[in-house]
């Protein structure tokens, strides 16, 4: 097993800042023709299933490597979680999507990764452990060209990377939604783009502990999850999947995944969600912003993707009028 590397290096493109106004402004448009048509919402992950309250245990007797950020010292932190679709349209939980699990932590203090002090920590992940595209562009090309119909977004995939390349991403993009899921209590989830600990880079996952397999599959995830709350509590460890070097781990390239037989992987916290109704906080919960860039500068987004999110969530919080 590889040690945890400080090695790690951001490269960013002589155009980047250019290339962000304008993700800004496709964002921007593509939020205000999906909110004409569904009401005010976000961009992406428009949909939310449940808004949960939560607990986050950190461990004590972490390695060195870990304990920095949330992590640098054990206690219980209060918590809210979003479970979303992660489209941006409004469908059926009965369709193929990719699943969003949105963590805020609440009781921490210190310097923010966005400038001045923070006293929360937010970690987005989704139910993957890549993206379709090594960073940002061609999803924001895709995005741009679907503003006024998927239809179009399809037809860009074609003229853009030629008949080969544009099956080749309807087939790597269908396989990623089409990914089985039965249940938010069973299943992993990933921030895919890499956060700092430290002086080290690390992926956050989360990973159920404890929580039993239905014995039959449930043909409805949200209240798959209220049936088991309203039973008990479900937990998830949180873990921090460790930059190794740069062939293994990338920092700018999130279509690849990082192997869990080659990197450290220390479980740091524990994640409770207790007996609930699940109703009461989604308004709450929708007017607030969940941002990888909302926490800590120990913890601070890294890589393009992550950048990239930085001017993207920003142009929908306003486009939405978030609260903090």
């Amino acid at each position: 097993m590889k040690e945890p590397g400080t090695d790690w290096r951001e490269r960013i493109a002589p155009d980047e800042e250019a290339y962000f106004a304008r993700v800004a402004q496709v964002i921007a448009e593509f939020q205000r023709v999906k909110s004409a048509k569904y009401g005010t919402g976000r961009a992406l992950h428009r949909k939310p299933l449940l808004a949960l309250d939560a607990t986050l245990e950190v461990l004590p007797d972490l390695p060195a490597h870990a304990r920095y950020g949330l992590f640098a010292a054990p206690g219980r932190h209060r918590a809210r979680l979003r479970l979303s679709n992660g489209g941006p349209d409004i469908q059926p939980n009965s369709r193929p999507d990719i699943r969003g699990f949105a963590l805020k932590v609440f009781g921490v203090a210190g310097e923010g990764a966005l400038g001045g002090t923070t006293d929360h920590q937010d970690f987005l992940m989704i139910n993957q452990d890549r993206l379709t595209s090594p960073d940002s562009r061609e999803f924001v090309a895709f995005v741009e060209a679907a503003t006024h119909g998927m239809a179009r977004g399809i037809l860009h995939l074609f003229t853009a990377y030629g008949l080969g390349g544009g099956w080749a991403r309807l087939r790597t993009l269908f396989a990623i939604l089409s990914k089985k899921f039965d249940s938010f209590a069973n299943e992993r989830f990933n921030t895919v783009s890499p956060h700092a600990c430290g002086p080290y880079a690390a992926r956050a996952r989360l990973k159920p502990t404890g929580n039993p397999a239905r014995r039959e599959p449930s043909t409805d995830i949200v209240q798959d999850m209220r049936d088991r709350l309203a039973a008990g509590p479900v937990a998830w460890d949180l873990e921090l999947q460790f930059f190794v070097d740069e062939a293994t781990t990338p920092i700018e390239d999130a279509s690849k995944p990082w192997p869990d037989n080659a990197t450290p992987i220390v479980t740091v916290a524990r994640l409770t969600v207790p007996q609930q109704s699940g109703d009461g906080l989604l308004a709450e919960t929708e007017a607030a912003r969940f941002d990888p860039w909302s926490g800590l500068l120990a913890h601070r987004p890294l890589g393009e993707v992550m950048r990239a999110r930085k001017v993207a969530y920003f142009a929908s919080q306003k486009g939405r009028g978030a609260s903090a």
